[in-house]
């Protein structure tokens, strides 16, 4: 008999109370849990990234954000894992987590939700936002007291319903004597504080687009979006567990209802709200670095370009002798022997490089074309006058030395000092 009645796809041994996790004919259980499953995951990755991006968030403003991010993703994380409560069936366990659970998860996400609204509100208009630990003890606050309330509301229920005789059937102990035997009003009724709260994000969100600093209205932007999607989520769930269920499907829809209102939020949660702001930690700080790398290496390349041209002035008084060997049409002809001053090399005035530089910027000479091309002096043109052997000695560029046994055929008279 037993046997007979499992349903298909679950073995003889799973218990009827996880039926819905595994009946290929209730398809709503199993898509929820794929969905809830993936979102268990997908939350956990988020939350390595958000992690990840601390050392890499300078902003000191976007960094006070991130332990409500952390925390955010912790109740988004539980609303997943909560989804399987209201598939499963019901027993007093399952029952107790749903009532507690629903209110205090969500809770915990729109109060963090208003702290961000108000840490952008202060940065919309101060540009300065408050230090971390205050947001963290204002989120605590607020989810604080929807823990109290359902608290309280979940002990009174409970000593008001309490167990059912011990010869009772298991069905009969299920049914009447758990936490669940409650009205589907009542249980909207204990999230009050809750709709207050995505009301207080929705107002709070608006009222950032007043602000005078618009970067941080696009985060804003986001907090509006997703509170709005939350705010017609809940107004679905809502009619339809009260008023709908009750005219169409009955108590069997009541269930797939609520597990589908937890899966949708915490979805909307992840990609309206989370990815964005994990997002933005690093965004705007690679931005703000890109533009500080643009200004800042202007103002050391100019000091470069002053050392890069200086040094390639100095280089070229250092070896101007040696580019006359080859001469070039386009360089400046100078002689080989204007460095010559007939002093010895121990009493030669050597300027030093800042000398050297204040010269090649201060004292350039004019650009002066030259027609005449003054040549080197050489063996072979001493060779022609037949009398003479000059050997030119150059250091460095600047001293040129040359040593002569007499006269030359041109009329020059060279003496040799050393």
């Amino acid at each position: 008999m037993a046997a007979n009645d499992t349903p298909q796809g679950c073995g003889p041994n799973v218990d009827s109370l996880y039926y819905n996790l595994c009946d290929l004919y209730a398809v709503w259980g199993i898509v929820l849990e794929a969905f809830a499953a993936a979102g268990v995951i997908f939350s956990f990755v988020l939350f390595l990234s958000l992690l990840a991006s601390i050392p890499f968030t300078q902003d000191k403003n976007r960094k006070s954000s991130v332990a409500l991010n952390a925390w955010f993703l912790v109740c988004t994380t539980g609303l997943f894992c909560l989804t399987f409560a209201f598939i499963v069936g019901k027993d007093f366990s399952t029952c107790a987590s749903r009532r507690f659970l629903f209110g205090v998860l969500f809770g915990g996400c729109f109060a963090c939700l208003l702290m961000q609204c108000v840490r952008l509100n202060i940065l919309a208009r101060r540009n300065s936002g408050p230090r971390a630990w205050m947001l963290c003890l204002g989120a605590l606050g607020l989810w604080l007291v929807e823990v109290v309330i359902n608290t309280e509301w979940l002990i009174i229920t409970v000593v008001r319903h309490p167990q059912g005789p011990l010869n009772a059937t298991a069905e009969t102990s299920r049914a009447t004597a758990t936490p669940c035997n409650i009205a589907n009003e009542d249980f909207v009724m204990a999230l009050i504080y809750v709709m207050t709260l995505i009301l207080a994000v929705v107002v709070a969100s608006l009222a950032i687009m007043a602000g005078k600093h618009s970067q941080w209205k696009k985060d804003g932007a986001f907090i509006l979006i997703t509170s709005l999607f939350s705010v017609c989520i809940w107004v679905a769930w809502i009619v339809m567990y009260v008023y709908g269920n009750e005219r169409s499907g009955g108590p069997t829809w009541d269930d797939p209802t609520l597990a589908i209102a937890l899966v949708a939020n915490a979805w909307v949660f992840l990609i309206l709200y989370t990815i964005p702001d994990i997002c933005s930690l690093t965004g705007d700080d690679e931005s703000q670095q890109s533009f500080g790398e643009i200004v800042y290496p202007n103002r050391d390349v100019g000091y470069e370009t002053i050392l890069k041209e200086q040094s390639s002035q100095n280089m070229f008084m250092e070896n101007k002798a040696f580019s006359m060997d080859e001469p070039n049409q386009a360089s400046k002809p100078v002689s080989p022997y204007s460095g010559y001053t007939g002093q010895l090399r121990g009493s030669v005035y050597q300027p030093t490089e800042l000398a050297l530089i204040s010269k090649a910027v201060g004292n350039q000479p004019p650009d002066v074309s030259y027609d005449i091309i003054i040549p080197r002096a050489s063996a072979n043109s001493a060779g022609n006058s037949g009398s003479s052997t000059p050997s030119t000695h150059t250091e460095t560029a600047s001293t040129a030395y040359a040593q002569t046994n007499g006269n030359s055929g041109n009329g020059l008279h060279r003496t040799s000092h050393w």
